[in-house]
């Protein structure tokens, strides 16, 4: 059975994850230039290390309020593949870790939820309880490829 690997995230009290292979590294929060004119789902640019890097607030794509204090939050850089060579990171509440899932704890949804939620699949973490029952954590695997080819898209018409 394959084991495949994901960084798993928050925004606003919820579990989210991602491709390993689409991160290349998370940092803290660093102050974030506005840009004038970006669309409303660019929250600006930083300097990292020298590369000017444009920041994206998962939070306006996902429809999802804004958290009102950015000082604990983290920047998911990705790799500049990702985004056809443009540095780009985005906002999260926090990140946890990076899971090793098996296919067995994914489960897939309508194909008409996940376009329209950017949700790749659902993982199913279990969890033993003090009963000696089993509680399932769920995290929603987010497209975030697609998310970046639809930014690229709509910023190309």
């Amino acid at each position: 059975m394959a084991i495949i690997n994901v960084v798993e995230f928050e925004i606003n009290g919820e579990r989210y994850a991602l491709d390993i292979g689409l991160s290349r590294e998370i940092v803290e929060m660093i102050p974030i230039t506005p840009v004038p004119r970006a669309p409303y789902h660019i929250a600006g640019i930083i300097n990292l290390r020298g590369e000017i890097t444009n920041i994206i607030n998962l939070n306006r794509i996902l429809a999802i309020p804004d958290r009102e204090n950015r000082e604990e939050q983290k920047i998911i850089v990705l790799i500049p593949e990702a985004a056809e060579g443009s540095n780009v990171g985005i906002i999260v509440d926090n990140v946890h870790s990076v899971l090793q899932v098996s296919e067995d704890q994914i489960e897939e949804i309508s194909k008409t939820i996940s376009n329209e939620a950017y949700i790749k699949n659902i993982i199913k973490i279990g969890e033993d309880k003090e009963d000696g029952t089993e509680k399932k954590r769920l995290i929603m695997w987010l497209d975030v490829a697609q998310i970046l080819r639809d930014i690229l898209e709509a910023n190309r018409a």
